[in-house]
């Protein structure tokens, strides 16, 4: 008998599985898929890449299979943070349910409405969506939810930190009261807590990761160097680093899309992604990603949860990111599925006070890699004693005076 057969899902899922060589359930889904199959609301505090995807999506589907299903009315609706992660669960969804008869639609912004109008209206039954798309299009009344009997809010800390929370309470006070509620988060800060409380029933409550911890498959390394040496730094890395795939994290689109020219000039394949990119370029630098043909992606935050790609040897973090929950969640891009990998963050001088916020959330410091790993004949960038750039910022504010005059 198989292992998720054990759980209570049925042959069409099972086989699914077997195609896309699941052998035994992560923790989350062992605790997940029995008790959403017992009806209950459930509260999973998860970190991305513990397989809480399937940890939802399965118990779903095999609910859904057993019940009569009104045709022109979404049954379930998962509600995710970002156009990536809802193109990545719906992928999942197809390739779970692919011997059932389903239909599974999406919603997201950046791209034209009317095919996403024309998919729900022609019927589907488990729409995912992202909360901005989703409220603008019901508001016009373009769909329905009252059919919902299955909601997922999938990443819960992101969509606070993105501001969708008042869409989400929104949304949730629209579905009818007798659904079943799951909510999935990473962390679980006052305001999610709050949400559990007001939108789920007697939830099941498990938390398979603390919050803010790195997984153990990850060796992580702090480089001190100073800004304008980072550049360099970066490509003496990809040139002595042996990797598969690499993630590059910059903090700003104007600093993703400078490493990317940077690295194409010297003849070096990558994508660039970030918030200003259209969807179609977004989603084919992610294509090309993970098919290998582009081994290396340079992004923003938007892409710190929203790839699942096993095979990723290394993260760089460029910058370190503002939010000391963002560090986990970039590199936990790596060390997936069992195997091993490496984090590699630069830290300049301007960045210290972000360093020790990233530490005191870890409570453990970064192992200090020095820069003559990679550099031997490093020399630091000479930076003017304090006095004599008080001296030049004087003379620049007296001409500025001067000029106004």
């Amino acid at each position: 008998m198989s292992y998720f057969s054990k759980l209570g899902l049925n042959n069409a899922l099972v086989q699914a599985l077997e195609a896309l060589n699941y052998k035994e359930a992560t923790p989350i889904q062992n605790q997940a898929i029995p008790a959403i199959l017992k009806g209950n609301d459930f509260l999973g505090i998860a970190q991305t890449g513990t397989g809480k995807t399937a940890a939802f999506a399965l118990p779903i589907l095999e609910l859904l299979s057993r019940i009569e299903i009104q045709k022109h009315l979404p049954q379930a609706l998962i509600i995710t943070p970002t156009r990536e992660l809802a193109l990545q669960i719906l992928n999942n969804l197809k390739a779970f349910g692919k011997f059932l008869p389903l239909k599974f639609g999406c919603m997201f912004g950046g791209v034209k409405e009317r095919p996403q109008i024309r998919e729900v209206k022609e019927g589907v039954h488990v729409l995912v969506a992202t909360p901005g798309r989703l409220l603008d299009l019901y508001r016009r009344k373009l769909f329905s939810l009252k059919g919902i009997r299955f909601c997922v809010l999938d990443e819960a800390d992101r969509m606070l930190d993105m501001g969708f929370l008042p869409d989400i309470r929104f949304i949730v006070k629209e579905l009818p009261k007798d659904r079943q509620t799951l909510l999935f988060s990473a962390t679980l800060p006052r305001e999610i807590e709050t949400l559990a409380e007001n939108f789920l029933k007697n939830p099941i409550r498990v938390a398979i990761t603390p919050p803010a911890t790195v997984a153990e498959c990850v060796e992580q390394h702090l480089i001190f160097v100073p800004k304008g040496q980072k550049l360099e730094l970066l490509q003496r890395i990809l040139s002595q680093e042996t990797h598969d795939r690499v993630i590059i994290f910059s903090k700003t689109k104007f600093g993703a899309e400078r490493i990317g020219r940077a690295l194409r000039a010297n003849a070096i394949d990558i994508g660039v992604l970030h918030g200003d990119k259209t969807q179609k370029e977004r989603q084919r630098a992610l294509n090309h990603f993970q098919q290998g043909t582009i081994p290396l992606l340079v992004a923003t935050d938007v892409a710190s949860r929203g790839i699942d790609v096993s095979t990723i040897t290394h993260v760089i973090n460029f910058d370190l990111p503002t939010e000391p929950e963002s560090y986990v969640h970039r590199i936990g891009r790596t060390g997936r599925a069992g195997q091993k990998g490496i984090a590699f963050s630069f830290c300049d001088p301007s960045e210290k006070s972000l360093l020790k916020a990233i530490e005191r959330r870890l409570q453990e410091r970064i192992p200090v890699l020095s820069v003559k790993h990679f550099w031997a004949d490093f020399v630091p960038a000479k930076t003017p004693p304090p006095a004599v750039k008080k001296a030049k910022r004087n003379l620049r504010s007296r001409k500025s005076k001067t000029k106004s005059k």
